[in-house]
């Protein structure tokens, strides 16, 4: 939960001191944020030293990271004012920020925007500097998806240029700093900063790094690191030129409109922002900002089930209103309404639809469960009713989960050990070294993976089994290691995630022979344990069929055939002695032979 600090006589006098320290706290408890200290009751506070609030923010919440969001929100809430109205002012000729083709191969997305006619004060500036630190460390994550660039309008030129070059190409004076420097050097220099250093890693090891230069090839920011002293933005600047770098485009919207929306009414014409166009190496042309609010539908009945409250259509509208959602009746459900009143055959609409259209300051709306949720925050969590749950129900295990226990014990009593490996894998592991070719329609690829090793979701439990092996190479052989869990495939039939899971059994023996017999008995007494006897072909129960599979010796493996009652037939898995190539790719000493086999036919 990240904390922010608000200078308390500035929000008590937008409360117009109506609040002390009790009040106020009992005021973000209602609101859904807590007042962790004061620090005028904590310390002794310094002649001309200003009480400070430390307010604990839901880390979902990125539009009260700063007190422009925190106290339009809590104004809001109170109905001392509207919502603001976002809007984008319509320019002839936006600057635009050309995109090279060399930025694909490290930071990939660019944004942009202007504040025009900003006042900026020393609180304000620091409120802006302090928002950017907080969004860099949370929704950015440290700046590795996304990078905020602030510079002064009036000291630089457009259009923008954002490339990619080597780093001994790139020289300017880095902010707060007088000696010009490359990028060797940036990094060398900021080895001993403590605010700079924990970013060099993003870009250090990079052949190329991304820069942003204006018209006159001066560099205005060095993302994610540091922005230029040339174009640094002070109390005089009345023009503000942001650029947002990234590797998520979704974040980076999120991040340039939550910058936005909070300083913009610091700008002339409050609340109105100036465009820039985006413009990608395939002539792709993207304009930025989108303020286009989000619409939502859900209904009384659903609000009012989830919150537990009995409350009509205007009273649920007002609720959400004062949390900065623009609520509103559904016009055919109005109408129907009003046509029962007339027909006397209701008095209210028992499930009215409700519109909800989202602000772009509310990227934590994401369901119709977490507008009930902000119902719940308006109405009060206190002021629900307690009411007695009069349902009964027992709990029980599912049958899947039955079947898994049940194939678990039966390994484990076999006097196998069992392993608890990671669902993720880097895609050598899950088809290169298993000596298998990547269909395009089996992996579920990761957008952005943390490290070369969690690259995909695994669709064998193999490699996880592999490398425990191989880690554990100090410890006697044989190996006799299992584990019964799930692997993903990739199913565009399922709407929503296009993905789905498949339990699954694997056992791996290891020893200075491959000794296959010892892997079939295993698989032999699951089997038994299930009550699937061994047959042939065209009676019920399991039989291996020969089949060629390249993780395993020619003429050493089978694929497990599983036929029900009605003399169906389904391909369960795989069992064979493991190829030498697939060895040596995960470093084994002795010969495998491995059995993996779905289980959810048995269901």
């Amino acid at each position: 939960m990240p904390t922010i600090n608000i200078d308390k006589q500035d929000l008590f006098e937008y409360l117009d001191n109506q609040y002390n320290t009790a009040q106020f706290r009992e005021l973000c408890f209602e609101f859904g944020i807590e007042l962790e200290e004061d620090t005028s009751e904590k310390f002794v506070l310094a002649p001309g030293e200003r009480a400070q609030l430390k307010i604990d923010i839901p880390a979902n919440r990125y539009d009260l990271l700063c007190f422009e969001g925190l106290t339009r929100a809590l104004g809001i809430f109170l109905g001392r004012e509207p919502s603001p109205t976002y809007r984008v002012a319509h320019t002839e000729n936006p600057h635009r920020i050309m995109v090279s083709a060399d930025c694909a191969q490290i930071r990939p997305f660019v944004v942009g925007a202007v504040l025009r006619g900003v006042k900026l004060t020393k609180e304000r500036y620091q409120s802006l500097i302090d928002l950017q630190d907080k969004l860099h460390n949370n929704l950015c994550r440290r700046r590795t998806l996304v990078s905020i660039g602030t510079h002064d309008l009036d000291t630089v030129e457009g259009p923008f240029t954002y490339e990619a070059r080597r780093p001994e190409d790139i020289r300017f004076v880095p902010l707060n700093q007088k000696e010009e420097m490359d990028g060797h050097r940036v990094i060398e220099f900021y080895e001993t900063e403590m605010h700079i250093k924990k970013f060099l890693h993003i870009i250090r090891d990079s052949p190329v790094y991304p820069v942003v230069y204006d018209a006159q090839g001066r560099v205005m920011s060095l993302p994610p690191l540091i922005n230029s002293e040339h174009s640094k933005i002070t109390l005089d600047t009345k023009n503000i030129f942001i650029e947002i770098t990234a590797t998520d485009i979704t974040k980076v919207n999120m991040v340039l409109n939550i910058i936005l929306t909070m300083f913009s009414g610091y700008c002339s014409e409050p609340f109105t922002v100036e465009p820039v166009e985006v413009v990608y190496p395939d002539g792709e042309t993207l304009v930025y900002p989108n303020f286009e609010r989000r619409t939502m539908t859900t209904s009384t009945k659903y609000l009012n089930g989830i919150v537990g409250v009995q409350k009509s259509n205007d009273e649920i509208i007002a609720l959400l209103n004062k949390m900065s959602l623009d609520a509103s009746l559904d016009k055919k459900t109005n109408a129907v309404s009003g046509l029962l009143k007339k027909m006397s055959l209701s008095d209210k609409s028992e499930d009215s639809q409700i519109i909800v259209k989202v602000p772009v300051t509310r990227p934590d709306i994401l369901q119709e469960c977490d507008i009930a949720g902000c119902l719940g925050i308006a109405f009060g969590y206190n002021n629900i009713p307690r009411a007695q749950n009069n349902s009964a129900t027992v709990g029980k295990a599912l049958p899947l989960n039955k079947l898994t226990d049940l194939v678990r014990k039966e390994m484990a009593m076999a006097g196998w050990t069992e392993a608890l490996t990671l669902s993720l894998c880097s895609h050598d592991e899950s088809f290169k070294f298993l000596r298998r070719t990547d269909p395009g329609t089996e992996a579920v690829v990761l957008a952005n993976p943390m490290t070369i090793e969690f690259q995909v979701c695994r669709s064998t439990m193999l490699p996880g089994l592999l490398k425990t092996i191989r880690e554990n190479k100090k410890h006697a052989i044989p190996f006799k290691i299992f584990e019964v869990s799930d692997v993903v495939f990739k199913n565009p039939e399922l709407k929503g995630t296009g993905a789905q899971n498949e339990r699954r059994a694997c056992a791996l023996f290891s020893s200075r022979m491959a000794q296959f017999e010892v892997i079939q008995g295993l698989l032999d007494t699951i089997m038994q344990s299930l009550n699937v006897r061994h047959t042939r072909k065209g009676a019920a129960g399991y039989y291996l069929a020969e089949a060629e599979l390249p993780t395993y010796l020619s003429g050493r493996s089978a694929s497990v055939v599983y036929t029900d009652e009605d003399l169906n037939e389904v391909v369960l898995g795989s069992i064979g002695v493991m190829h030498p190539e697939v060895l040596v790719n995960f470093e084994l000493d002795y010969p495998v032979s491995a059995f993996e086999i779905n289980i959810e036919p048995f269901l």
